[in-house]
């Protein structure tokens, strides 16, 4: 087979040497995802935050301490861990006090707190989709689903005997290039029956960013 001539090499040479740069420009400038967290390489990546908004690491903050406060309280030692059968709980919505809109988060907060409260062991949950499609009937019939006492309702409806609610609220400061935002999360346990605020606690967590 005949060789190719000299220039027709050095042309071929080139242009694949041009064809690598290309693709490693075009790497580089593409979107690079990476994955972070527990079991992966970057278990440190979950742990940043990259604003001042609401992000899971607040959450599970907020929320674990909150229930940990609720675990030592005398309506838990008291009368949830040593009652003869476990108690029934129903998780009301939270409601946001923010100026953000929270939707994904609250959701989320609803999510880990049951999780918490079913793995505990010690009280029975009602079922999401139940307490869901009660709030939708609150909500046609023109009601607030935030008033204690729709919420009192409510539990007796889904056979509770005592229910979860509470509010997050936000305080959004600005000072020399400096925002610092507090979220507050507070909640409550209320007896269905009575309507007394057997348990309440507050947990803040505060977040700052720097021009």
């Amino acid at each position: 087979m005949a060789q190719g001539s000299p220039r027709f090499v050095r042309r071929a040479v080139a242009f694949a040497a041009l064809a690598i740069v290309s693709l490693s420009l075009s790497t580089a400038c593409a979107p690079q995802a990476s994955r972070g967290g527990a079991g992966t390489a970057r278990p440190e990546m979950d742990e940043a935050a990259l604003g001042v908004g609401l992000d899971r690491e607040d959450i599970n903050y907020l929320v674990a301490e909150n229930l940990k406060s609720l675990e030592a309280s005398k309506l838990w030692t008291g009368s949830i861990a040593t009652a003869s059968s476990p108690p029934t709980f129903a998780i009301w919505p939270i409601e946001n006090r923010t100026t953000q809109h929270l939707e994904d988060q609250l959701v989320t907060i609803l999510s880990s707190i049951e999780t918490t409260l079913v793995n505990s062991g010690s009280v029975r949950v009602v079922a999401r989709n139940e307490q869901e499609n009660l709030i939708d009937e609150i909500q046609r019939q023109g009601g607030s689903m935030y008033d204690p006492r729709t919420a009192q309702r409510a539990g007796r409806q889904l056979g509770a005997k005592y229910f979860v609610t509470g509010r997050i609220t936000g305080v959004d400061e600005k000072l020399s290039g400096v925002r610092r935002l507090q979220y507050s999360l507070f909640l409550q346990v209320l007896e269905v029956e009575t309507a007394q605020v057997r348990w309440q606690n507050e947990v803040t967590r505060s977040k700052q960013l720097k021009r």
